[in-house]
């Protein structure tokens, strides 16, 4: 049966494409993703008729000059054929129709949709409807009983079901499906088929085979298979005279069998290899016209399957042609056999024995199958061989020459070796995170909590819309897209596209620096010819772009060429985060469904270095990579196709840990949540709810839910495991806190402060209820994890209890805990003195500004204001407070930012601060037990106060963190360098921009001496010391077994609680003794820390005669790190 395989032709936009012929077999009639039916003369029809039937076309079905059409506004059309006229709309759906068809008398249409629901529609009168509900997921394939009794549908829920149509009644169902929540994740479409005339038989694709099911009884009888079909069936269709049955399958082979002897008798494989997602055959039955998911129309010519053209003569060297043909494609993996028994004894074979080799290897595809058939033999005997062996084995002409030939391949089976183990994966393509897939007209380029890229590809436009969530980093862009950018990405400083290669134009990379300074905001760059970008992302100041040959091409913000290095695999994304880069690769074939992927993770600050090592990257049983970023603080996470977040966990060896199911929360099975950012303070998961999709059309504007996180812990519901779940996660979510105070960043110590206080609290509940449980030695392992201070509240809980073994056991490790924290006090004052010393000279001027910040940022966000705040982030839901964390902008005024507003303290406690001032200038001694409320009061770091390189400047719009510049000194100096451009070019006023902004806050923070020269006796007192003097009787009387450091606390927390206007006037009384110039800037402080170019000007000329040792970082240092 040798057929000739007809040139793909381009026949619709990428996407799924649908084929039949109309009755007469005239015409061919596609439709496809662009929402246009086609109606073709043949395969050479290069001006086909259209119609337009809606902005996207999923199925279609033709009889009696019916046109029916499934199209994406969830109807059910008909149109006239071959004018095109609308004739109405047969049904609707809640969600789009998957699949259409007519019965055999073309009065009745058939259609299943994504709503599970199947509906049989009178065509004729489409009021008269009847609705098959059961399946639990949509609906792939619906196929009529050609004597119009039952009708079968397969679901993405795994069933195959066999309905009765009058009853509205399910028959019987075959669970022989994979399961899956939607047709575009469904591994093959299960295009059921019924067996035309006779009616006979049901074929239902079942992974890389047919199963034949006998109408009536509903038995399994019979199973299609060959063994070189390796790839899911994905579609399947009889022949009109119904005995011969045509599959096609996900890689792109078609396959035709009879189905009286099961065997197969043609093997094609499409060209490029693309999916075969639609068969047809000719009314004749001598050509099968199929389409692929790439839009693509193919035909296959010259079936002679109901033709007997043999004579006598030539009868004997056929039959053994036939026989040896068989054999050539029973075994035509196994080159022995093609080359040996194939050649040798095979008469037909022999006149072209001796053409050499290279032709058949030629006609091989890698899949070991013949591309033509009738190119290995001569054409006169070709079509004889293929017409004796359908004509006499299949028509039964002829049953002795039929049995013959059947037996003869058997032998020859068992000498070729089988492989039964699992099979590979195709690996998964390329994608950006935040992305929606590429063949979309109108699709999401990135969606990231800078802004929005939307590119627009259709016939009145190609262009690209950027739309920042803060108008204040940039007014919203239009692009025209003339180069065909199909990647993207945003950040704070620049967009980022990409191209890929044409046959003319290389790839290309194009920067829009939209935040530089200079007036040529745009460079290009062209990759090397062969070169393709693959995956692209933005950092703080950097570009990094994967290619095709599998190397990574870092450039700078502005354009310079940087690093290049060269990949484990092919890359599948990436993403970058201030210094951070997340890279995830093919690191090797994945078998079973599984993807086998490999993660790095690179740091680029002062010392570049790799964090990640080409470690596999943890996924969901048989998923693939969904999205991957980092969370606004800079912590990687990553989500599958199973709905599974998971977050790097640095404190456990950089190991990926489970924080959410968006599975969970979905209310149907096609239901999907697509993942736009991630929050760790507060804890949020920002994403789009997406029905029936696994991602959101651009119009209208999705809207952004939170989902809240929570660790897959066990026995969450009871009371233990709750604690345990939320002390955990609390301690996985501030994770961040370490490595960005180590990274050089400034941290938020209050959130840093509330976080350890609430995992001490659930750590004191859980002791308390394992006490109650009489679970000491669990009391035990609970005392390990608190601090000191909760160990000593413990302690008393024990002894009320009357336990007074564990008592003595919880004191033993409260002193141990307190040894530990005196000898890393001691190490760590030791190496702060150090840095310290080396450090002052050199960057003095941003040691001030980095402490000045704090203070700044003490007074403006008390704890109990920025719950609120948080809170309120919550309900209001902008993408505005979403904004990625950023370092600290040092050219902006600082009165720009409308984030961070100015708050009035309240509450009486004041936050734990580990540099608070005695009124002696001397630190507190640590013996002591101070409150609980108030627990990481002994625990100074000298990582907060490093006087290295941070600078002040406009604040972050993130909700927690305010990074600062990365501490190189040549980042410092040209800082200085800048903010001295636009004042006076001299050291005095280098010392005066921070010495201004210091002064703010002295009403609530005293300074503290300087370690260089101790002369805080000899300083003006601030407004808190002259309140604290007055009122230190009455604190004490209140209160008389406080400590020193306590009353300082409780002065600090009183003081907060006044009115602007009295502590406005003790700052005075205060003041009176340094003159009208410090007046100016205290009174500025006191409005609420509000700049402006003004005010920073007349603070820079007024504290222009302040000597160096007013430097508050050092006056810090020295009272945080001070022992003696």
């Amino acid at each position: 049966m040798p057929c000739e395989r007809k040139p793909m032709r381009y026949g619709h936009s990428e996407g799924h494409t649908e084929v039949c012929f109309d009755d007469s077999g005239k015409f061919i009639v596609t439709c496809g993703n662009d929402g246009d039916v086609r109606i073709w003369e043949g395969l050479d029809d290069d001006d086909p008729k259209f119609i337009t039937v809606g902005e996207k076309a999923f199925s279609l079905a033709l009889k009696n000059g019916k046109l029916v059409t499934a199209t994406s506004n969830n109807t059910v059309q008909i149109h006239t054929f071959p004018d095109g006229d609308p004739d109405g709309i047969l049904t609707r759906f809640t969600t789009n129709a998957t699949h259409v068809i007519f019965n055999s008398s073309g009065s009745r249409v058939a259609a299943g949709s994504s709503d599970f629901m199947v509906k049989v529609v009178e065509v004729g009168d489409s009021s008269q409807q009847k609705t098959l509900r059961g399946h639990e997921a949509p609906v792939l394939s619906v196929t009529f009983d050609p004597k119009d009794d039952f009708l079968a549908s397969a679901s993405c829920d795994g069933s195959v079901v066999v309905w009765n149509i009058e009853e509205q009644s399910q028959l019987i169902s075959w669970p022989v499906l994979q399961k899956t929540n939607d047709v575009s994740n469904a591994k093959s479409l299960c295009r059921l088929a019924w067996q035309p005339g006779t009616a006979k038989f049901l074929a239902v694709p079942v992974e890389t085979k047919v199963h034949l099911y006998e109408r009536g009884s509903w038995d399994h009888v019979s199973t299609l298979s060959d063994d070189l079909q390796t790839q899911l069936i994905n579609v399947v269709a009889w022949s009109p005279c119904g005995q011969f049955l045509a599959a096609g399958s996900v890689g792109g082979s078609l396959t035709v069998w009879d189905v009286n002897s099961k065997l197969c008798l043609e093997r094609q494989k499409h060209e490029k290899g693309f999916t075969v997602c639609s068969l047809a055959w000719h009314p004749s039955g001598s050509q099968i016209v199929y389409t692929d998911t790439e839009g693509c129309l193919g035909l296959l010519d010259g079936l002679s399957l109901s033709t007997s053209n043999t004579n006598t003569t030539k009868q004997a060297p056929a039959k053994k042609a036939a026989k040896d043909y068989d054999d050539l494609f029973d075994d035509d993996d196994d080159r022995l056999m093609d080359d040996g028994l194939s050649e040798t004894n095979s008469p037909i074979k022999k006149p072209v024995a001796g053409d050499d080799d290279d032709d058949d290897d030629f006609l091989m595809p890698a899949t070991g199958r013949v591309r033509n058939r009738g190119a290995i033999l001569d054409d006169e005997n070709s079509l004889d061989t293929g017409s004796l062996k359908l004509g006499q084995g299949k028509f039964g002409d002829d049953d002795d020459t039929g049995s013959a030939i059947v037996p003869a391949a058997a032998p020859l089976l068992p000498m070729r070796p089988v492989y039964e183990g699992p099979m590979p994966t195709a690996p998964q393509k390329a994608f950006q995170p935040g992305s929606t897939p590429a063949h979309l007209t109108h699709r999401f380029m990135m969606w990231n909590s800078v802004g929005i890229v939307r590119g627009y590809n259709d016939d009145q436009d190609n262009a690209i819309d950027v739309e920042f969530h803060d108008t204040a980093v940039h007014h919203a862009m239009h692009l025209t897209n003339s180069l065909g950018h199909t990647m993207a990405d945003l950040s704070q400083e620049a967009v980022l596209l990409a191209c890929p290669s044409t046959d003319e134009l290389a790839s290309k990379l194009q920067c829009l620096h939209f935040s530089s300074w200079d007036t040529n905001k745009e460079w290009m760059v062209d990759l090397p010819t062969g070169e393709d970008v693959r995956a692209l992302c933005l950092g703080q100041g950097w570009v990094a772009v994967a290619t095709s040959a599998l190397m990574l091409r870092l450039f700078s913000i502005g354009g310079v060429q940087r690093e290049i290095f060269s990949l484990p695999g092919n890359v599948v994304c990436m993403v970058g985060h201030g210094e951070q880069l997340l890279i995830v690769y093919h690191r090797a074939p994945g078998f079973d469904g599984e993807q086998a992927l490999g993660v790095q993770l690179l740091h680029f600050g002062r010392k570049k270095r790799q964090l990640i090592n080409g470690e596999p990257l943890p996924l969901s049983l048989q998923s693939h990579l969904s999205w991957l970023g980092f969370t606004a603080e800079g912590t990687p996470c990553y989500v599958d196709s199973a709905g599974v977040v998971r977050m790097l966990n640095r404190s456990l060896g950089n190991t990926w840990t489970p924080v959410c199911n968006t599975r969970e929360t979905c209310k149907s099975k096609s239901d999907h949540y697509w993942v736009v950012g991630i929050h760790e303070n507060p804890q949020q998961l920002r994403c789009i709810p997406c029905k029936g999709s696994r991602y959101p059309p651009t119009l209208p504007r999705p809207a952004v839910a939170i989902l809240p996180f929570k660790l897959p812990l066990c026995q969450t519901s009871t009371e233990k495991g709750q604690m345990e779940e939320q002390f955990w996660r609390s301690v996985l979510f501030h994770n961040h806190f370490s490595f960005l105070s180590s990274s050089g960043y400034e941290i938020d110590e209050d959130g840093q402060s509330r976080s350890q206080k609430e995992q001490q609290e659930l750590l004191m509940k859980m002791f308390a209820l394992s006490c109650k449980l009489e679970r000491e030695f669990r009391c035990v392992e609970l005392a390990e994890l608190m601090t000191q201070n909760v160990v000593t509240l413990a302690i008393r809980y024990a002894s009320r209890s009357r336990r007074m073994a564990l008592a003595q056991r919880l004191s033993e490790i409260a002193l141990e805990k307190a040894n530990q924290i005196q000898e890393e006090e001691e190490e760590e004052s030791e190496y702060s003195g150090v840095r310290r010393i080396s450090g002052y000279g050199q960057s003095e001027v941003t040691g001030e500004r980095r402490s000045n910040r704090r203070e700044q940022e003490e007074e403006e966000e008390p704890g109990e204001e920025l719950r609120e705040a948080e809170d309120d982030g919550q309900e209001i839901e902008t993408e505005e407070e979403a904004g990625t964390t950023k370092r600290v902008n040092p050219f902006a005024k600082e009165a720009v930012s409308s984030v961070m507003p100015s708050l009035t303290p309240i509450g009486k406690v004041g936050r734990a601060n580990p540099f608070k001032v005695l009124g002696s200038g001397k630190p507190s001694s640590s013996s002591g037990q101070p409150r609980v409320t108030n627990i990481l009061d002994n625990m100074a770091s000298s990582r907060k106060l490093s006087p290295l390189s941070r600078t002040a400047g406009k604040q972050s719009k993130g909700p927690v963190l305010k990074p600062l510049a990365p501490r190189p000194k040549t980042k410092t100096q040209s800082t200085l360098l800048h903010m001295n451009s636009t004042k006076a070019a001299s050291k005095k006023t280098q010392e005066n921009t921070q010495l201004a902004g210091d002064q703010q806050k002295q009403p609530e923070v005293p300074p503290p001496a300087s370690p260089a020269d101790n002369t805080e006796n000899n300083r003006p007192k601030t407004g808190f010391q002259f309140w604290l003097e007055e009122n230190r009787k009455s604190i004490t009387a209140d209160q008389p077994d406080l400590e020193e450091t306590d009353i300082i606390k409780e002065a600090m927390g009183r003081f907060r609680t006044l009115s602007a206007e009295e502590r406005l006037l003790w700052t005075e009384r205060a003041k009176g003794q340094t003159g009208d110039a410090d007046l100016k800037k205290r009174k500025r402080a006191e409005g609420g820390g509000a700049e402006n170019d003004n005010g920073q000007v007349e603070a820079d000329e007024n504290s222009s005669k302040k000597k160096k040792s007013l430097d508050p970082s050092s006056k810090l240092s020295a009272f945080a790190f001070n022992k003696n």
